[in-house]
């Protein structure tokens, strides 16, 4: 199975999400939890937007360029 990347879908499953962002499930639900990562509701399953992880790695950019 190949790793998906941002363009080829608009909705991520956590797993997926987990797979492009490199970091674990709690990790992923902790980030979604403290509304770092935008995520949305479909019935049961939580879906992270191509436009949410976009967000979030601009948010961990910014945070990285002020620390530095």
């Amino acid at each position: 199975m190949s790793t998906p990347t941002i363009d080829d879908t608009q909705l991520y499953r956590v797993t997926d999400a987990m797979r492009l962002l490199r970091m674990s499930r709690s990790l992923i639900y902790d980030q979604i939890r403290t509304g770092r990562l935008p995520s949305v509701k479909q019935g049961r399953a939580r879906l992270i937007t191509a436009n949410g992880i976009r967000v979030y790695i601009a948010l961990l950019e910014k945070e990285a360029e002020e620390a530095a």
